[in-house]
């Protein structure tokens, strides 16, 4: 008997079961497929039953297990339209019918709210990119056969992971800000290849359904996120030992075609700018923590989903009218917390189903490519440097010495930040999946070096730009009958600069070092991917001091 029906008639056994119901779980057992349950304990195959057994082990499991059963499908998925450039991302965001709060309010259609058309104008970015410069913005797949985003691309070789990181810094100095597609592109990399791997032990067959999706979301051409983050609650305990069970997403039901997920993501970047989210358990497990090992494909739009936008430094300017206190009018980031209550997955989008011992691998090989994905934190520093220099120049200080040094810094740690990056990916290996892989020990120094760069970026840019990058008066006054004038007349700066042009620029340095997109280059450079801990755990790990001491004592001439 199939692991699939022993779950089933565990759950039938859980109530009582009319004699037509125990009937019908005979009915399923020959129903089922021969296959024993899989060696790793998963209990992720669909099982083929009638459809008068079908609604009745539905009803049985739902009401024992206390669980809701809502509808797996997408409305935007039925529509089947490829996304062909930005006009078409922009269109496909509307009518989904996605429940978002922001400010204490529920927000009918989020596409037409000022505070989210910075993260829409960032997204789309990738699909301008993609139709200016198609080299570097796209990729044809071997999977599905069509030309897509490069971050829908599962990687074929070490230099598709380079495009990838070329690709980023190129949008990191086009926005400044977070383009919020890093998280989907890693994790459906760290997905196939741990799929296969899974596959391989347990003779699950989740990698043939992995496969599946993204060649559909390559022939659509559609955004897939990454949701990884739980809210964690206790750090000391396990996800089984919270005193809530939800504060890690879990497994909290079952039916014959799918499983049901409950609990919440936090930190979640442009999920509303997506599509799908590829859902993947956050950290090690231990065998208690089962239903915590969940991965799965998730539609934005799905059942049960609720979404609670978060704030940003200076994020009400976007609601003022102006454009130049905002610094960056054009574009910005989106982080979210995402609430699951009870969502259904179908099985043909589930990816991992218990077996805990792969929860590592997943978290492992998205860190490695995510790290390095960090290169886009030295594009956003080009624009800071650009930034700096240019008040340099309406200052009137660009010749001295010291200013030139310091721009120098600058440039050496955004191009410390790439080095390592696209060194990283140049060293790539093969998985076993056949996909491509970063070097770990770079990749995790890379994302090091980001914990400490831009803040020390940010505050050599503050330097430069001198006391008004935090007490330039507002818009408004500039605009005022009587302060503009008097505005105008004291602020002026170096001949050939403008009272203007200087206040676009402290602002544009006062959005990314302590405005709406120091979420991005700041704070994210922090905590994202890791925080700076994570990565030195990792590269103690790799760092292997035996084999340098055996080095240095040849050297020296010491025989042990």
């Amino acid at each position: 008997m199939s692991c699939r029906v022993g779950v089933l008639r565990r759950h039938l056994g859980e109530v009582s079961a009319p004699p037509r119901t125990r009937g019908i779980v005979g009915d399923i057992e020959d129903l089922a497929s021969a296959s024993s349950a899989h060696e790793c304990g998963s209990e992720g195959s669909a099982v083929q039953v009638s459809g008068q057994a079908r609604a009745m082990l539905q009803a049985a499991s739902t009401a024992a297990a206390g669980f809701k059963v809502r509808s797996g499908e997408s409305a935007f998925a039925a529509r089947g339209k490829p996304i062909k450039g930005a006009a078409d991302f922009r269109e496909s965001l509307r009518g989904r019918g996605l429940v978002v709060y922001h400010g204490g309010e529920q927000v009918p259609e989020f596409v037409d709210h000022p505070i989210f058309a910075a993260s829409i104008n960032a997204m789309a970015a990738t699909y301008e990119l993609g139709e200016q410069d198609p080299q570097l913005a796209t990729a044809k797949s071997q999977i599905s056969g069509v030309q897509h985003s490069r971050f829908l691309h599962i990687t074929e070789s070490a230099e598709d992971v380079v495009m990838q990181n070329r690709m980023q810094r190129r949008l990191g100095q086009i926005t400044g800000t977070c383009f919020q597609r890093c998280v989907g592109m890693d994790a459906s990399n760290a997905m196939f290849a741990t799929t296969y791997d899974v596959d391989q032990k347990c003779g699950t067959e989740y990698h043939a359904r992995f496969r599946r999706f993204i060649a559909q979301a390559q022939e659509g051409n559609v955004v897939i996120g990454g949701a990884m983050t739980d809210p964690k609650g206790d750090r000391g305990r396990s996800p089984s030992q919270q005193e809530d069970p939800d504060l890690f997403v879990r497994v909290v039901g079952r039916t014959v075609d799918g499983v049901v997920i409950r609990g919440a993501k936090v930190h979640q970047t442009g999920t509303l700018n997506s599509h799908w989210m590829v859902v993947m358990p956050g950290q090690r497990l231990a065998p208690e923590d089962k239903d915590y090992a969940i991965a799965c494909a998730v539609p934005v739009d799905g059942e049960g989903i609720v979404y609670i936008n978060g704030r940003q430094p200076s994020d009400t300017r976007a609601l003022e009218g102006g454009e130049i206190d905002q610094g960056n009018a054009q574009y910005g980031g989106q982080e979210l917390v995402v609430v699951f209550d009870d969502v259904f997955v179908p099985f043909s989008r589930v990816f991992l189903d218990g077996e805990t011992e792969f929860s590592a691998p997943i978290v492992e090989r998205f860190t490695n490519y995510h790290r390095r994905s960090y290169i886009c934190k030295a594009g956003l520093g080009d624009v800071l440097l650009g930034a700096a220099a240019t008040m340099a120049d309406y200052n009137g200080v660009a010749k001295a010495s010291h200013v030139k040094d310091k721009l120098v810094e600058l440039a050496y740690m955004n191009e410390n930040i790439a080095g390592t990056a696209l060194s990283a990916s140049y060293q790539s290996h093969r998985e076993p999946a056949g996909n491509w892989g970063p070097n770990s020990m770079h990749a995790n120094v890379c994302k090091h070096n980001v914990t400490r760069f831009p803040y020390l970026a940010a505050a050599i840019a503050q330097d430069l730009a001198g006391g008004l990058v935090s007490t330039l008066p507002a818009e408004a006054d500039f605009d005022h009958p009587v302060a503009g004038p008097l505005l105008e007349k004291y602020l002026v700066g170096a001949p050939g600069s403008t009272v203007e042009n200087r206040r676009r620029m402290l602002r544009l340095i006062e959005n990314m070092t302590m405005g709406r997109n120091c979420v991005g280059y700041m704070a994210e450079s922090m905590h994202g991917a890791g925080s700076p801990q994570a990565q030195r755990v990792v590269i103690q790990r790799l760092m292997d001091p035996e084999s340098k001491k055996k080095l240095a004592k040849r050297i020296a001439g010491i025989k042990d």
